[in-house]
């Protein structure tokens, strides 16, 4: 078929079509125009540059709670001790020759408290004896501080324990099988990861500790799980150093307490200070006083042969004080309470061994309640002295107790307001002849 003339110019057409599409479109005068090569001036952006050299500060890391140093409590006394001791020897005589005898460890040797440690040491060493509490602390402390030696010695114990005792948030943060590889039972793991939790969430802090009543101390520890009434009183006493702390629950305050004042009302039942804790001059003279007394003895025995003395069995008394570990001699004693708060000798009769002999009379009579005192104060009622005597010869008991709370605040009831020194004299006392 012959091609005609649109068909044969219909190719050139299309490609003068796409020529120009492909052509640019603008005129001469808008093209773009080649950029300058010329250099130019100096602009902020140079000098921004500039600025941007110089190191920039990260941003603080974030705080994470508890992780903060902790806060201590001062090497300081809340009310005046000289006022004290004053008030407790008006109200009896007796306490005189107590103070001039033995310091009040608590509030005479004053040191900082950290009350996270205090607390978490109470705990450690419920319901053990002292040196296997002495070990778990340590082997607790390794686990935050692997420098320290594998078993505690003599330098470990003097290092300052604010180096190697954990934080809160690192308890907190801490698994519970690691814990116990410290030799913590499974209950003690959990009550220090609570109070721990506590310390680190800001629920109990050293302020709050410091500035709350003594109800508003045991409502908040009480709420901690393993500790109790006697662990708060211990607290209270030994490491905020309250001075108006009646533990009711601990078994030696409650048997010195009643020889102090069946005392009073009986002169066949003199009280004295325990020989443990006499000065050496003290030991001394009671030395002196039982080899008389011994070859006294021997000589009765040749006239009047065959007649055997009575051996008299004494239990001793806890005393508090000398179960504190020597890096916390100002805190809680790291012996005595249960998980409830009942110190572990409160169900039955202290099996540490019989005392050591008793005072001589010189040394008793410095005991004695002054004529200038006056009277002594009643007994509580339903109290005799028959009746307490048979409490402390452990015939008859209260519900393992040999006082109850409201014998004890009678008893005491002058002592106020300054109960803690006169409690911490009670763990002293010694039964005489």
């Amino acid at each position: 078929m012959p091609t005609t003339r649109s068909q044969s110019r219909g190719t050139p057409s299309s490609t003068s079509k796409r020529k120009a599409d492909n052509a640019d479109p603008a005129p001469a005068s808008k093209a773009k125009k080649p950029r300058s090569t010329k250099a130019k001036p100096s602009t902020p952006r140079v000098a921004k540059e500039a600025d941007s050299s110089e190191p920039v500060p990260p941003p603080p890391p974030p705080t994470i709670p508890g992780s903060e140093p902790e806060k201590i409590l001062p090497a300081i006394l809340t009310f005046d001790y000289v006022e004290a001791k004053r008030h407790l020897i008006s109200v009896d005589s007796r306490f005189e020759e107590l103070f001039k005898r033995l310091p009040c460890k608590p509030y005479e040797h004053l040191e900082t408290v950290h009350p996270f440690r205090a607390l978490t040491m109470s705990i450690l060493g419920q319901q053990i004896s002292w040196l296997a509490a002495r070990s778990i602390n340590h082997r607790f402390r390794r686990l935050y501080d692997p420098s320290l030696p594998e078993k505690p010695t003599q330098h470990s114990d003097s290092r300052d324990p604010d180096a190697s005792f954990p934080t809160p948030a690192q308890v907190a943060n801490t698994a519970i099988p690691t814990l116990r590889s410290a030799g913590l039972s499974q209950r003690k793991a959990e009550y220090i990861q609570d109070l721990a939790r506590r310390f680190a969430d800001g629920s109990l802090s050293t302020d709050k500790l410091l500035k709350a009543t003594d109800e508003e101390l045991a409502e908040m520890l009480i709420a901690v799980k393993g500790i109790g009434r006697w662990t708060v009183d211990m607290f209270a006493m030994f490491s905020l150093r309250r001075p108006n702390i009646l533990p009711v629950g601990d078994l030696g305050v409650q048997r010195g307490l009643a020889r102090w004042v069946l005392a009073l009302h009986s002169e066949k039942d003199p009280v004295a200070i325990s020989p443990q804790k006499l000065s050496d001059q003290d030991r001394e003279a009671q030395a002196s006083a039982k080899s008389a007394k011994t070859a006294s003895a021997k000589r009765d025995a040749s006239v009047k042969r065959g007649a055997k003395p009575k051996a008299k069995n004494r239990d001793a008394v806890p005393d508090v004080a000398s179960m504190l570990a020597p890096q916390e001699s100002s805190v809680l004693p790291v012996e005595g309470g249960d998980p409830d708060g009942v110190p572990a000798d409160a169900d039955e009769e202290d099996s540490d061994g019989p005392l050591p002999p008793p005072f001589t009379p010189s040394v008793d009579k410095v005991l004695a309640r002054g004529a200038e005192d006056g009277p002594p104060p009643p007994l509580p009622a339903g109290l005799s002295v028959t009746e307490l005597r048979t409490r402390l010869t452990g015939k008859k008991k209260i519900k393992g107790a040999l006082l109850t709370p409201a014998d004890m605040e009678a008893m005491t009831e002058s002592w106020k307001p300054y109960r803690s020194l006169g409690v911490f004299y009670m763990w002293t006392l010694s039964e005489g002849e």
